[in-house]
């Protein structure tokens, strides 16, 4: 049946859309009833004088504040592809396999922060690094916002650390870079000449392949004009990796338009923001001290452990706010 397909895309946006306004109203509606909670609790800790009441009372504080601003870091993502899953990619800097074992521990943290959201993630791309660590790594994070949240990790993340690979026990600094793009809905247009995407197939090499070193199923994609390079080894055939390459690819030519567009916005007005791939926004200190700085903001957190366990909230919600 001709547009059934799209028809059915078209509803089930509709109503992932109502799912989330209502969502949205449930929460705030939470909200209001932990206010009331707090507001029959403190009147009943001044009446009472009770320590251990007021021990509670602090406590259900903490939680409501905690509640409150996770519910309105959640409204500051009103961008067009917010909602839209998140395309992530972690490409090692010079440095072998030290940078390469920085971008595993990377894809960790990252892992588990969208696991400790809800959010399914999907290895796309993955090639091993020669001694441990990736080479590269892409993956799909689905969920509703995972973008709007994870466009706050664009760009370069910096380790500084006592190598594990340096046998004389020196300290090492590493960079990986960090490219997060929305997945863009079909109906966005983007113009792509089939003269000007260059193809190769390969055999998969690393988690997520389904033919692994049986098939040249695995797919790489480059854009000529541009240079922009995408693969994709997930899916079990070489057209399915070739169409999702190709959104990847559109995700990855759309994303440059806005950032260009983005720039010439910022020179009108005189901004120095600088816009692009390349900005170093986050160093994670291993030694001489522990701690997580992140260059945009100013967030400092002391318990770099936490922080590659995948508590990366600080960091999203300050860069949040500081774009409003």
């Amino acid at each position: 049946m001709p547009g059934f397909w799209d028809n059915n895309e078209k509803a089930q946006k509709v109503i992932d859309e109502s799912n989330e306004l209502k969502s949205k109203v449930d929460s705030l509606t939470e909200l209001e009833t932990k206010f009331d909670d707090l507001s029959v609790a403190y009147e009943l800790v001044k009446e009472e004088d009770d320590a251990e009441l007021q021990a509670e009372l602090e406590e259900s504080l903490d939680e409501g504040r905690t509640a409150f601003n996770k519910y309105e870091t959640r409204l500051l993502l009103s961008g067009p592809h917010d909602r839209s899953n998140a395309i992530l990619e972690l490409h090692p800097g010079a440095g072998g396999t030290e940078a390469q074992d920085w971008a595993s521990m990377l894809l960790r943290m990252y892992t588990r922060w969208a696991e400790s959201h809800g959010y399914t993630v999907e290895t796309v791309d993955y090639l091993p690094g020669d001694e441990a660590g990736v080479k590269s790594v892409t993956l799909m994070i689905k969920g509703p916002d995972a973008y709007g949240y994870l466009k706050a990790e664009k760009g370069i993340h910096r380790l500084v650390r006592i190598s594990p690979f340096d046998a004389a026990g020196r300290r090492h600094t590493s960079f990986v870079s960090c490219e997060v793009t929305p997945e863009l809905d079909d109906d966005i247009d983007i113009d792509i000449k089939p003269d000007e995407v260059k193809m190769d197939v390969f055999r998969s090499s690393g988690a997520g392949g389904q033919h692994i070193n049986k098939t040249s199923s695995a797919v790489r994609l480059t854009h000529i004009p541009t240079g922009i390079v995408v693969s994709c080894q997930s899916e079990r055939s070489q057209f399915q990796n070739r169409d999702q390459a190709m959104k990847m690819l559109k995700a990855r030519l759309y994303q440059m338009e806005e950032e260009k567009r983005e720039a010439e916005k910022a020179a009108l007005h005189g901004e120095q923001k600088e816009i692009g791939w390349g900005s170093q926004i986050r160093s994670y200190v291993f030694h001489p001290y522990s701690m997580v700085k992140d260059h945009r903001t100013n967030v400092e957190v002391g318990d770099v452990n936490r922080v590659m366990d995948g508590d990366l909230d600080p960091f999203i919600d300050a860069y949040l706010r500081l774009n409003l």
